[in-house]
């Protein structure tokens, strides 16, 4: 059985995926900050964007979402392992984003697994680190090719 602590532990962590999610489609961008330490690295480059420090992903993160008429990150299917102050967490990702194609919208797809290192803090738990791997994703698409996407 769990403990309360642990129970605890994994509920914030559930609400801090979804917090980064409902901040990137609101483009909070203040909010998504604080889902990250501030010493964070985050690796988006398998999915066509940057690895960097968060301030470094999140100038390049703005524009980018800003082209999308809109998006819904879901993230599900958490695999949360928990050792003290620390945790890894493996979770699925699916990302429908539309873009004007000129006809109406079209839907951009980018799925796969975020890989999360956690680190509780006083402020609660925060990513530390994570990298993305798609599994399945449109972004070759012509719209995608042209900017300011060129992914």
């Amino acid at each position: 059985m769990m403990t309360l602590q642990e129970l605890s532990d994994r509920l914030e962590i559930d609400d801090l995926l979804t917090r980064y999610a409902s901040a990137l489609d609101d483009r909070d961008w203040e909010r998504w900050a604080t889902c990250f330490t501030p010493d964070a690295h985050l690796d988006y480059t398998a999915a066509g964007g940057i690895a960097g420090s968060l301030a470094e992903v999140r100038a390049w993160l703005e524009p980018v979402m800003a082209g999308f008429k809109m998006s819904q990150h879901l993230v599900t299917n958490k695999e949360v392992r928990i050792d003290g102050d620390r945790a890894v967490c493996r979770s699925a990702l699916f990302n429908p984003m539309g873009v004007a194609d000129g006809e109406g919208m079209m839907a951009f797809l980018e799925c796969g697994y975020y890989r999360d290192e956690l680190v509780r803090t006083a402020a609660g738990w925060r990513i530390a680190r994570r990298i993305e791997q798609p599994t399945f994703t449109t972004r070759k698409h012509r719209l995608m090719m042209r900017p300011p996407f060129e992914v």
